[in-house]
């Protein structure tokens, strides 16, 4: 029986070819917008939280200026007291901090090699590899110690090696950043991006030398790793009221932890996804549109049809099946389609854009052949009552 209902649909499609493809146009058409709007959407979140990932989630970034008072942390008028090289040892005594990295960045002239570039530079400490999860590919950190006391030694990048030093080895090496004469320790392993931002193009230096090169009175960061996600609320509360302490009370930083960001930019990116994908659903009512006209359109031209199987003892039921069958053909055809035409855009998008996030996982391609089908059945409901409850005496008149 199910076979016979099959062929019948099937068969009823297929002669009518033109018009059984413009009604599933409208399904492929909608379902290839929701899969490469939501792919591109889950991509681009999957990017973002790599690039956050890859620096560890057990972090928390504080930073100058207490956003909710002025708007814009280290702006001008965001900070009451400078946050210090101090203010970051006192936070390493925090139980439950495992490091912290007092950081200031800034961008320089920098010659070495007999050629110069402007390249980042970032002031900070031994502990960096630790908490930012950073590798020394040749050479090494300069030594730990008291790290408000500079020493002209830098680290590069790989990508400011070969810019500056080619393929020869930079250790050892003498280079002028701002120019102020620094000897090459070590090179890094590369890192790569993070959100636009090359890390392997930087060059890093003692953080109180960076203060003087750049002549500023206050650290732009500091970031402090703790043991494990199960304190980091404790942290977090430890850090503000210490910083408060030593700033005559005032709660004057701003203190974030990664692994809140990471959440809050998750939640936003996928209500972003779905919102997207939601817009791009009504492409897939318009095609639920178009396939209930041309099952209404049907019925009426089938009218000698409908009577004749039933003449020939169909069941109301098993008429009604007959076009819902056929309505779920086009509505599942239609979704196959669009997700064939969807992730082919998407395969020539990262073709053509090298790096563009567009990520498609196996439960879109699921939810979308779901949701064809659904409105394939849906689609059909009413074409399919109208099929079922016809006289079958007038329908044979018809004829």
């Amino acid at each position: 029986m199910l076979r016979d209902l099959v062929a019948l649909a099937l068969g009823a499609l297929v002669s009518h070819r033109l018009r059984s493809a413009l009604s599933l146009l409208g399904i492929a058409i909608g379902v290839a917008s929701v899969i490469l709007l939501t792919s591109i959407g889950e991509g681009t979140r999957q990017y973002v939280l790599g690039q956050f990932s890859q620096f560890g989630t057990n972090i928390i970034a504080v930073h100058p200026g207490k956003t909710k008072t002025s708007g814009v942390p280290g702006m001008v008028g965001g900070s009451t007291r400078h946050l210090t090289i101090d203010d970051a040892l006192a936070l390493e005594r925090i139980p439950g901090v495992l490091a912290v990295v007092p950081a200031v960045f800034g961008l320089a002239r920098v010659e070495g090699g007999g050629r110069a570039r402007s390249v980042a530079v970032q002031g900070v400490t031994p502990e960096i590899a630790r908490v930012w999860t950073f590798r020394v590919r040749q050479g090494r950190f300069w030594p730990g110690g008291d790290p408000r006391r500079g020493v002209a030694l830098a680290v590069l990048g790989p990508k400011a090696a070969r810019e500056l030093f080619g393929d020869a080895n930079p250790l050892g090496e003498v280079i002028r950043i701002g120019g102020r004469r620094f000897r090459v320790i070590g090179v890094m392993e590369p890192k790569g991006q993070m959100l636009g931002f090359d890390l392997d193009d930087s060059v890093y230096i003692p953080v109180a030398t960076a203060m003087k090169l750049f002549n500023v009175p206050e650290l732009g960061e500091v970031d402090v790793l703790y043991a494990s996600p199960d304190i980091a609320a404790r942290v977090e509360r430890d850090v503000t009221q210490v910083l408060a302490a030593r700033h005559g009370d005032t709660e004057d930083v701003t203190v974030t932890t990664q692994a809140a960001m990471l959440d809050v930019f998750g939640k936003v990116m996928t209500a972003v996804t779905a919102a997207v994908g939601a817009i791009a659903g009504i492409s897939l009512l318009v095609g639920a549109i178009g396939i209930l006209t041309m099952m209404w359109i049907a019925v009426g031209e089938r009218t000698a049809e409908i009577g004749l199987l039933r003449a020939f003892g169909a069941s109301r039921r098993q008429v009604a099946a007959l076009f819902v069958a056929e309505a779920v053909g086009l509505g599942v055809a239609g979704g196959a389609i669009g997700v064939a035409i969807g992730m082919g855009i998407g395969v020539l998008a990262r073709l053509l854009v090298p790096g563009l996030p567009v990520e498609t996982p196996i439960g879109f391609v699921v939810a979308a052949l779901v949701t064809s089908l659904v409105t394939g059945l849906l689609s059909g409901v009413l074409p399919a009552r109208r099929a079922a409850r016809l006289d079958p005496i007038e329908a044979l008149r018809a004829e």
